[in-house]
């Protein structure tokens, strides 16, 4: 365990942000997962209502480091176009 009080502090925010991202990290899985499961589903219009909600999400995950900026430009290509051939 840290000594110094700077690195005390240091532990407490590490802990902190490790808390944080945690949270966000779930809340964006259970937001994909609830789109891509609109999807199974064949569900057109609840896919369509879900999907902005879901990339500004991914979006801001991915802004704040979560997850890094070519894996969010994928996954949201790759829903966009599932949503799209669901409309067709």
């Amino acid at each position: 365990m840290a000594n110094h009080p700077s690195a005390l502090k240091r532990a407490r925010q590490n802990e902190a942000r490790r808390e944080r991202n945690r949270q966000r990290r779930t809340r964006l899985r259970n937001q994909i997962k609830s789109l891509r499961d609109a999807l199974s589903k064949k569900n057109r219009d609840q896919a369509q209502e879900l999907l902005r909600p879901t990339l500004s999400l991914i979006d801001r995950m991915s802004s704040s480091g979560l997850i890094h900026t070519n894996t969010a430009a994928r996954t949201k290509s790759r829903l966009s176009r599932q949503v799209q051939a669901l409309a067709k």
